[in-house]
This record gives structure tokens, C-alpha cells and sequence, in this order.
């Protein structure tokens, strides 16, 4: 029987920035989901688990199979578990609905569990600026890009679209820094957003830096990413808590 915790975690970036270095990642997810599987009753994870993902009518991208598995034998065995899409993997359709009853999210997902209320979301495309990247991602998700891009033979899309990834933040392992929280979009996005409504915790992914800052009676989080801290947040059923998995916390 499935477990009482809630697990979060987001941005993989599984593909980058080699395949020894993925693999690598991807062998300390599956023992992170592993050390959780006795206790955990839903996992959130909350885009950009893969660096670059698209689904083919008959195909997927080659790799992770591990991964894979080890989500199948979660949800086969009573985990509910819940994909974001991110700016990466943004392309996710039905696969993992249909082979492992995984549930996928495009954008915001409000839930309420044991009297409290999250705000949950990846990141990317909110608060201030950016403003190149909200047009590129209405295009990207428009149905007209989706059939053109699936045109394409897979070894030429897949390429171009790895092509493309490399000049990410996790290709080039950019170190991301914490200066004051009137410097986090996402906190002022949020913060922008408890004055219509009221969350207790608000967690997002997109960021690469775990971050715990108070909204007054709410939180936000931000999950970080597996590259640099392997961190994720737990909740317990009264308290959330930042944690990282195999290092000390920093």
C-alpha cells in the first residue's frame, strides 16, 4: 500500500550535459525514488525532467529506461504520480497516461491536501519580462508546430532539438545565485497571486535553486534541480520541508 508523504521534485534535464553524466544523474534518481517508494502516496514531478522530449505517434526519444521502469512499478504499485511540462518537455502527450497512468499537467495544478493548499506550477513563462520566450512558447505548444515538428523523421527532429538544448542553463551548468527575494520573479509572482487568493504553499520548479523564503502565513518553493543539488521537498501532512538527497544540505 502506497505510503502518507508528498514528494516534489523537478528539472532533471535528463539527456545533458553527456550521456555518462545523464546516466549517471538518472541511476541517483532511481535510488532517490527508491529510498522514498515505502512512503510516499503521490510524487510531483515538476518539469524538465527530460532535457528535450517528444512523442512520435510510434516513438519515443531513445534512453532512461530505468527511469521509466522504476515510475511504472511506483504507479503499478498505488503511487500517484504527476508530470508538469516544462519549457523542455513541453511535448509530452498521452505516452505516459497510457503506459504507466501517469497524469500530465500543461500549466497550474491547485490541490488541498490534509487542510492545506498548494499552488503548484514549473515556472517558466511567469511574472515580469521574459517576454521572447511567452510568444516562442505559445508557438511551441500550438498545434500547428506539433504537426510540423512531427513531420519530421525522429533522427532528424531529435537532432535539431539537441542541437538546440545545448545552449540551456544545464548544458553549460550556469551557477544560479540568490541575491534578495525582490530579485525572484517567481516570489513576486506569487506574491502577486496571495492577493487573490490564499495558498499555503506555493512550489515551482524552472528556477535551479532550491529556495525556502516566507509569504507572510504562506511559503514559496522552489524546488531547485538534480545537476548540482539532487533536492526535493517532502510533506509530511502538517509541515513541508527543502531536503536534498545523497549531500549535505548547503
Amino acid at each position: 500500500m502506497p505510503g502518507t508523504k508528498i514528494y516534489f521534485a523537478s528539472d532533471f534535464h535528463l539527456g545533458v550535459p553527456t550521456r555518462d553524466a545523464s546516466r549517471e544523474r538518472e541511476d541517483r534518481i532511481v535510488r532517490w525514488l527508491d529510498h522514498i517508494k515505502s512512503d510516499a502516496a503521490e510524487i510531483f514531478l515538476m518539469g524538465d525532467i527530460f532535457d528535450f522530449w517528444f512523442e512520435y505517434a510510434t516513438v519515443i526519444p531513445r534512453g532512461f529506461i530505468r527511469f521509466q521502469g522504476k515510475l511504472a512499478e511506483l504507479s503499478d504499485s498505488g503511487v500517484k504520480i504527476t508530470f508538469f511540462k516544462g519549457n523542455h518537455d513541453m511535448w509530452m502527450f498521452d505516452y505516459f497516461g497510457q503506459e504507466m497512468g501517469i497524469e500530465i499537467v500543461s500549466d497550474e495544478l491547485i490541490l488541498e491536501r490534509n487542510g492545506k493548499k498548494f499552488y503548484l506550477h514549473h515556472g517558466d513563462g511567469l511574472g515580469p519580462g521574459d517576454n521572447m520566450y511567452k510568444i516562442l512558447k505559445k508557438i511551441f505548444r500550438s498545434k500547428i508546430c506539433q504537426w510540423l515538428f512531427a513531420r519530421l523523421h525522429p533522427n532528424l527532429g531529435v537532432g535539431i532539438a539537441q542541437r538546440w538544448s545545448r545552449s540551456s542553463r544545464a548544458q553549460n551548468a550556469k551557477e544560479e545565485i540568490f541575491e534578495n527575494a525582490e530579485e525572484e520573479w517567481l516570489y513576486l509572482y506569487s506574491r502577486d497571486l496571495l492577493k487573490a487568493n490564499y495558498y499555503d504553499f506555493l512550489i515551482f520548479g524552472h528556477r535551479h535553486l532550491p529556495l525556502d523564503l516566507n509569504l507572510g502565513e504562506s511559503r514559496y518553493i522552489n524546488l531547485g534541480e538534480w545537476i548540482k543539488f539532487n533536492s526535493y521537498a517532502v510533506f509530511d501532512g502538517e509541515s513541508l520541508e527543502l531536503k536534498y538527497f545523497e549531500q549535505d544540505q548547503t
